[in-house]
């Protein structure tokens, strides 16, 4: 993805990875070897330190593509809304040449996966995702799961590298930003809110 330095956030750990356990949700891309096209995988996910933790069937096509090549990409995004024209216009600006857009997140792990075979392996992955996703859920341990253990299969990814882009009006200035800010709080859309929470203003 084009990532412009107004909207780089990939040395910002503490602002990508709450936004990565925020959405919990990605694709995973495995482009294996000699392939037409990537395999893309939506998928939940937790992470923990520099390692994802995921699991899938075992039929799923990503394993032949991981067996070929275990270099990935998680790719989240999400906290996004679409931006009308004339809401890029403050003053005395013509709100009829005003540029739409969209404000949205994005936040790339690249990394090295490793698949998780052996029942026992699986099943503490389930138990990681299960305390991160159930904290208080009441629930069997995983490993009493006998028969549906043997029809998945966990994924560990080791993180090797971060691209995050939050693009929230970095490029314009504080009155531009208050502006589309007003309206989204005003329109109350499907992801406005979350938008909202993440245009930089001086209050926020």
């Amino acid at each position: 993805m084009l990532i412009r330095a107004h909207d780089d956030a990939s040395a910002d750990e503490d602002r990508w990875r709450s936004f990565v356990a925020g959405q919990g949700f990605g694709h995973l891309v495995a482009a294996g070897s000699g392939r037409d096209v990537p395999v893309v995988v939506p998928t939940q996910f937790i992470l923990q330190g520099d390692t994802v933790l995921l699991h899938l069937a075992k039929p799923n096509p990503v394993f032949p593509a991981l067996a070929e090549n275990d270099q990935v990409v998680l790719s989240v995004a999400g906290d996004w809304a679409y931006i009308p024209g004339a809401w890029k216009a403050v003053g005395d600006e013509d709100p009829r040449i005003g540029v739409p857009t969209t404000y949205y997140g994005a936040v790339q792990l690249t990394g090295t996966a490793s698949v998780v075979d052996r029942p026992a392996d699986t099943a503490a992955v389930l138990r990681e995702q299960l305390g991160a996703l159930e904290p208080d859920g009441d629930y069997v341990d995983p490993i009493e799961h006998d028969a549906k253990l043997a029809a998945i299969r966990g994924i560990s990814i080791v993180v090797t590298e971060v691209r995050a882009k939050f693009k929230y009006g970095g490029n314009v200035d504080e009155a531009h930003r208050a502006h589309v800010a007003r309206q989204l709080a005003a329109r109350r859309g499907p992801g406005d809110a979350a938008v909202l929470l993440q245009i930089e203003l001086p209050d926020n």
